[in-house]
């Protein structure tokens, strides 16, 4: 650390400065009426500090050199982004188009999560051993990409796809945040274990299934009951 260059040390403290904001932002965006303003202004705050700690944990990632959390770091932010660019494309379902800033991103993440998955699986000393991680985080970064292209070309049935993208996006990138503060900075405590990167997924999860299973259960209710809903 200490023999570390001036310009890392700068880019480790706005990252650690960016992920400590996102850590505390995200469950108040996450708790405030979804719309609201505190929402969207939180939010905002949120997706500005992913970025803040992307663009610093890249150029440290391949300057140490830990390729795998370079690419974490390139699967948490498309995910936040994502999940903000998918409420400027809402017409998707009365068949709008995305524009090309959607599909760069979504091709630089499923071309560096292919990246991934293929360093795991051919050369595991290219990601520091962690070749199931990254099979399985390039998977995971493959998918996400591909569903959001996806939608793109065969839009939407579901009014309301914008809503569970989103939400599941956003939980997304806030689960490989966690990741990844998890694998840095839990092993001066705990030491090296499988359990650091997993926990995040598993707990995320589930966070995930259960939240999108509450709206839509919420929004069905609506459409059903429009004449109470009037009155």
């Amino acid at each position: 650390m200490s023999a570390d260059p001036v310009w890392m040390k700068a880019l480790l403290t706005v990252h650690v400065g960016c992920g400590f904001g996102a850590f505390l932002l995200a469950p108040v965006a996450l708790a405030t009426a979804k719309g609201g303003k505190t929402h969207k202004r939180w939010g905002m705050v949120y997706l500005w500090c992913m970025g803040g700690v992307a663009a610093t944990a890249l150029p440290m990632a391949l300057y140490r050199p830990v390729l795998f959390l370079a690419m974490v770091a390139v699967l948490s932010f498309y995910a936040a982004f994502s999940g903000y660019r998918v409420l400027k494309l809402k017409d998707l379902a009365r068949g709008g188009d995305a524009k090309p800033i959607d599909w760069i991103a979504g091709l630089l993440t499923f071309s560096s999560s292919l990246l991934l998955a293929l360093m795991g699986a051919l050369d595991p000393k290219a990601i520091q051993g962690y070749w199931i991680l990254a099979i399985v985080f390039g998977l995971i970064g493959m998918r996400l990409s591909a569903m959001q292209m996806v939608t793109f070309v065969r839009k939407p049935k579901e009014k309301m796809f914008w809503w569970y993208t989103h939400l599941g996006n956003f939980i997304a990138s806030y689960i490989a945040a966690w990741t990844a503060f998890s694998v840095v900075t839990l092993p001066t405590v705990f030491g090296n274990h499988l359990w650091l990167w997993l926990w995040p997924v598993s707990v995320g999860i589930p966070a995930i299934v259960l939240t999108k299973g509450y709206y839509r259960r919420k929004f069905a209710g609506r459409v059903k009951t429009p004449g109470v809903v009037a009155a």
